[in-house]
C-alpha cells in the first residue's frame, strides 16, 4: 500500500515541475531572446519480485516481474532554436540569425544573451537599457580597421564626435576632349578641393587646342576665388614650375601619349600624376629671419590624370562631347558624429555631416560546443557551465 502511494506521489511532485516549466514558458511568451524549457521523465529504479527464466525442453521462458517505484525528472532542457525576428526600427536593435550569442559585460563577469534590445547610453556606449550590461565586440583603430582576432571589450559609439578637416592630396580627373573642337574652344571643367583647415576652393583646369600642332592641348591650372575675394594670389605652380601650364600631346587613336611642362620636361610612360602647389589664403609661415617677411603656407595635391597609353579612366581625345569627369578627391572639411549604422556583419558605421562614414566598431558573438550546458543567469542571460564548453568568440558570418 505505501509503496502505490510514494510512487503516485513521485508522479504529482514531478508533474509539478513540468507544470512549473510550461507556466515559466507560458509566462515568457513575449520576453526578447527568451529561450523555453522542455522537461523530460524517466522511471526510478523497479523492485524485482520474480526474476526471468530460461526456456527449456518442457516450458517456455517467463518474463520478470518487476514493481515500479515510480518516476522522476531526467531533464530540463534549454531549447536553443531560431526564434521569429521583428522589425523596431531602431537602430541599435540587433538579432541573431542561426547560432551564436551576444557578450555582454557586468563588472568583470561576462554573460551571453540572445536578446538584442540595445541602446547607447549617456558615455556613448552600447548596453542593454534593462539593467546596463555593456555590450562586447572590437573597436576600430583611427583609419577603420578592425582587429576581430584581438580580445572583446566595450563598444562606444561617439555621438557628436568631430572628424577633422583633411587637406585634399589627390584629384582625379577623367575628362574626354573633343577632337572635333573649333580652335578657341576652350573646355574648363571645375572640382572642389580642400585645404588643410577643411576651407573649400574651386579648382579649375581649362584646356584649349594648340593652333600650332595636332592633338596637342595646352592645360591651364587655376584656383578660383570665392565671391568678394577676387583678387586673391594662389601662386599656383605645376610640377615645381613657375607656370601654371602644361601641354598633353595624344596620338590618332585618341590615347594620351605625353605631358609636358614649360620647361620642357616630358614624361611618356605610366602613371600621370601632375604636382600642384598654391598658396593657401589667410595662413602666414614664421620669417626665416629678422626683418625678413612671413610667406604663405603651401599646400600641394597630385592631379591625377591617368595611365599614359590607356583609354580606361585616363583622359582622352575623342571625336565626341566634351565630358566633365573630375569625379574624385580625398579631402573634406570637418564633421561631426549624427548617426550610425549597424551591417550584417555588425560593423557599426558612424556618419558624420561631412558627408563621410567610416568604422567605428563590431559587435562580437560567442558559440558555444554545448550552448544547452549553459546557465540561465536571470535577464535573459546565460552564464559558462562545466558542460557548456568555454565561449569561442568571433564576428558574425564567420
Amino acid at each position: 500500500m505505501m509503496r502505490s502511494l510514494y510512487a503516485g506521489v513521485s508522479g504529482l511532485q514531478n508533474h509539478q515541475t513540468r507544470m512549473d516549466v510550461i507556466g515559466n514558458n507560458i509566462s515568457n511568451v513575449n520576453t526578447t531572446g527568451f529561450k523555453r524549457g522542455r522537461v523530460n521523465f524517466h522511471d526510478i529504479i523497479s523492485q524485482t519480485t520474480s526474476g526471468a527464466a530460461r526456456p527449456n525442453e518442457q516450458r517456455g521462458g517467463v518474463n520478470p516481474k518487476q514493481v515500479g517505484l515510480g518516476m522522476s525528472v531526467a531533464s530540463i532542457d534549454t531549447i536553443h532554436t531560431q526564434g521569429a525576428l521583428q522589425t523596431t526600427n531602431k537602430i541599435s536593435d540587433l538579432a541573431i540569425t542561426g547560432d551564436g550569442f551576444f557578450i555582454v559585460r557586468d563588472g568583470q563577469e561576462q554573460f551571453y544573451t540572445r536578446a538584442g534590445a540595445f541602446d547607447i547610453d549617456a558615455e556613448g556606449v552600447l548596453v542593454n537599457p534593462a539593467n546596463g550590461m555593456r555590450v562586447q565586440g572590437w573597436m576600430a583603430d583611427e583609419n577603420g580597421n578592425i582587429n576581430a582576432a584581438g580580445d572583446v571589450g566595450d563598444l562606444t559609439i561617439p555621438i557628436g564626435s568631430k572628424d577633422e578637416a583633411r587637406a585634399t592630396t589627390e584629384v582625379e580627373w577623367k575628362c574626354n576632349l573633343d577632337k572635333t573642337a573649333a580652335e578657341g574652344n576652350t573646355w574648363a571643367p571645375t572640382k572642389i578641393i580642400y585645404d588643410d583647415f577643411g576651407k573649400p576652393h574651386t579648382l579649375q583646369v581649362s584646356f584649349e587646342k594648340d593652333p600650332e600642332a595636332t592633338n596637342v592641348w595646352l592645360a591651364t591650372v587655376n584656383i578660383l576665388p570665392p565671391e568678394g575675394a577676387e583678387g586673391t594670389e594662389y601662386g599656383l605652380t605645376v610640377q615645381d614650375t613657375e607656370t601654371n601650364q602644361f601641354r598633353l600631346t595624344f596620338n590618332n587613336e585618341g590615347t594620351l601619349v605625353s605631358f609636358t611642362d614649360t620647361e620642357g620636361n616630358e614624361v611618356a610612360e605610366g602613371p600621370l600624376n601632375v604636382n600642384v602647389g598654391f598658396n593657401v589664403p589667410d595662413t602666414i609661415n614664421p620669417p626665416a629671419g629678422e626683418g625678413e617677411p612671413g610667406v604663405p603656407q603651401r599646400q600641394t595635391f597630385a592631379l591625377n590624370l591617368g595611365e599614359i597609353g590607356s583609354t580606361q579612366d585616363s583622359i582622352t581625345q575623342f571625336a565626341g562631347n566634351f565630358s566633365t569627369k573630375a569625379f574624385r578627391q580625398n579631402g573634406f572639411q570637418m564633421g561631426y558624429m549624427q548617426s550610425y549604422t549597424i551591417d550584417q556583419s555588425g560593423i557599426i558605421t558612424a556618419v558624420y555631416t561631412n558627408g563621410n562614414s567610416r568604422a567605428v566598431g563590431q559587435v562580437g558573438l560567442a558559440s558555444f560546443i554545448n550552448p544547452g550546458g549553459l546557465e540561465k543567469a536571470g535577464e535573459s542571460t546565460f552564464a559558462v557551465s562545466n558542460n557548456s564548453g568555454e565561449a569561442d568568440y568571433g564576428a558574425a558570418n564567420v
